[in-house]
């Protein structure tokens, strides 16, 4: 349930939801420019299910002169897949988040992003696990062309605090991407990823990916991608992606 009219101009929200934590974790698959998730999210986030669970979420503009300036604070649960784990109903887990966004021309922008997330794991309610993230977005898009040429790149960098009963692990990751629109119905992407793992440090995982998206309709895309990973076990996965995708009837507007 959302409620947009708080006093205060807060937009207060109850009941299951993913997380505000970044912008790959807050986007359902149909959302993603990918048919998958990067590496950094399955290996720190809990891949597909990511942050999610029952509890409440406050949002609230910041005025400034300068940018849109956007805070969230989150209380869950505290159970969220295999990122957070309660052990007694006071184990809860927090989420926040600042997110700023400016125009640079009138055609390019860019959206930063600086959240933290803190709950307890599966070694019990004295082991907390806490996770920091930096996410950037750029986007171009000429007005003249805007139909026929556009570009987005992206980057998140995650940091992992967790401890364990044989002492904290603290790991990273990140991945970078682009996605270029080079005709009106076609979009090319690349994606770079490497991360360590939550429960380990010293295994690390690398992917690489290429993405080609055609566009039949506003209502529908099929995709291919080409995902390369090498695993810490010097294990190395090629894999040959298909995707189509279509929806029907009217739903509620996308993330920006």
């Amino acid at each position: 349930m959302t409620f947009p009219a708080i006093p205060g101009g807060l937009l207060f929200k109850v009941g299951k939801m993913r997380s505000a934590f970044g912008k790959v974790n807050t986007l359902h698959n149909h959302l993603l420019p990918w048919t998958d998730r990067p590496v950094v999210i399955n290996n720190l986030l809990g891949g597909e299910e990511g942050i999610g669970d029952a509890g409440l979420s406050v949002a609230r503009l910041i005025p400034n002169p300068w940018l849109f300036l956007e805070a969230t604070g989150q209380v869950y649960r505290g159970d969220s897949g295999d990122v957070f784990r309660s052990s007694t109903r006071g184990d809860l887990s927090y989420v926040g988040r600042l997110r700023g966004y400016q125009d640079i021309t009138e055609s390019s922008n860019i959206d930063l992003g600086f959240s933290h997330a803190r709950g307890h794991n599966e070694a019990g309610s004295e082991f907390l696990t806490q996770l920091y993230g930096v996410d950037a977005t750029f986007r171009y898009r000429p007005l003249r062309r805007s139909i026929y040429r556009s570009f987005v790149g992206r980057s998140e960098v995650i940091w992992s605090r967790r401890d364990q009963p044989d002492g904290r692990q603290d790991t990273s990751g990140f991945y970078v991407s682009g996605d270029y629109q080079f005709a009106r119905r076609w979009f090319a992407g690349a994606r770079f990823d490497r991360s360590g793992r939550a429960e380990s440090n010293s295994l690390r995982d690398t992917g690489h990916a290429l993405v080609l998206t055609y566009w039949p309709s506003e209502f529908s895309q099929v995709r291919g991608q080409y995902r390369r990973v090498r695993y810490a076990e010097d294990q190395t996965a090629n894999e040959l992606l298909f995707q189509f995708q279509f929806s029907i009837g009217a739903h509620g507007a996308h993330p920006f």
